[in-house]
């Protein structure tokens, strides 16, 4: 596979307070953080690809607090990773999140004939993000950290 110069590949499959510490320790930060992202979402087709820019801004304290929370207990969500590393001033650069529809989750190592007809697709679009003059090119979503996590109310 290419990839542009100076493009780092890294798994980030782990709790987001790790991630934060290990992006606090880099010698020089990142101009653009890519995040590879399968989450369900309604509406969607199984390996539909949705862009999102990351634009920053913090939800209330308690919800800070509660994601910090979940983290620390083992709760890996992009959600929170966002969050928590916006209110610990990591993102320093250009930040997207390409999400993929995964479709429901099953037993096995393969991936559903839709999720597999979508992975060049998905290269490719990380690919675009991933060389600096190709983001002008993307269509994306804007994604706002004090929007991003609806609180769910018993009414």
């Amino acid at each position: 596979m290419k990839w542009a110069d100076g493009v780092e590949i890294d798994e980030l499959n782990w709790g987001p307070i790790a991630i934060v510490q290990k992006f606090q320790a880099l010698p020089i930060a990142y101009d653009r953080v890519i995040l590879l992202a399968a989450i369900e979402r309604q509406g969607r087709n199984i390996g539909e690809i949705t862009v999102f820019k990351w634009m920053g801004k913090l939800p209330d304290e308690e919800l800070i607090q509660r994601c910090i929370g979940d983290a620390v207990t083992g709760v890996i969500s992009v959600e929170n990773l966002l969050i928590i590393g916006e209110y610990f001033k990591i993102w320093t650069g250009e930040i997207f999140v390409v999400d993929v529809e995964p479709g429901p989750e099953q037993a096995g190592e393969n991936f559903t004939e839709e999720m597999q007809q979508a992975i060049p697709d998905l290269i490719l679009t990380l690919q675009n993000l991933s060389s600096a003059e190709s983001t002008e090119m993307i269509n994306f979503k804007l994604l706002y950290g004090d929007t991003l996590i609806e609180e769910k109310t018993d009414a």
